[in-house]
């Protein structure tokens, strides 16, 4: 996968204001050998029925909230099993960026390197957003990765912390092993310098 080169998303919001959300339920175990296309894998079961139609509870398919590109979500997103799939899911699905209060560690990991943006905010904030969403459906954050602060629809700013190799690669589009090649010069030099010990 090219990597992706992200400064700023801006978009409307879907709010899933779940906690614990992992890697099964956002894709479930039975699309990993195969993964459709067109977002449907994306928390698959939470959305349609058995007989697959679609569910009218479902924040993700509910006409209001088509095209947004951000999820916010709850504590412990992606938690679970190790697995690609439930990022590769959430981008075929159309989204950019997860807001959420929390994250595995090992989902965090494969977002970045699928250039998909997570975003952790305290409970207060989670809050202001859930609300202003609620309130309006076409309100709209501004996440800079530039600026590490997300804007929320009222106009506030808060900041937020990202790993600084992460956000240097997505910055740059670029991956670690471009980082690496960058270094090509030096590695080689030092082969050199130790080969002569």
């Amino acid at each position: 996968m090219k990597p992706i080169r992200i400064r700023e998303i801006q978009g409307r919001v879907v709010p899933l204001p779940r906690d614990d959300v992992d890697s099964d339920q956002l894709a479930p175990a039975r699309f990993l050998h195969a993964q459709p296309r067109g977002g449907v894998v994306l928390l698959h079961d939470w959305r349609f029925a058995a007989d697959g139609s679609a569910r009218p509870d479902s924040p993700l398919d509910h006409p209001v909230r088509a095209g947004a590109e951000i999820l916010l979500a709850g504590a412990n997103f992606g938690c679970g099993s190790s697995r690609e799939h439930a990022v590769w899911a959430c981008l075929d699905f159309g989204l950019k960026a997860i807001v959420a209060t929390s994250f595995a560690d090992i989902f965090r990991a494969n977002a970045w390197r699928s250039g998909l943006l997570t975003v952790e905010v305290d409970a207060e904030t989670h809050g202001e957003l859930l609300a202003a969403v609620a309130a309006d459906p076409s309100a709209e954050v501004v996440i800079s990765l530039e600026e590490l602060t997300l804007t929320l629809p009222g106009g506030r700013r808060v900041g937020f912390a990202y790993e600084p190799f992460a956000r240097r690669c997505l910055l740059e589009g670029s991956d670690a092993l471009d980082v690496l090649l960058g270094h090509d010069d030096a590695i080689t030099r030092w082969e050199r310098e130790r080969s002569q010990t």
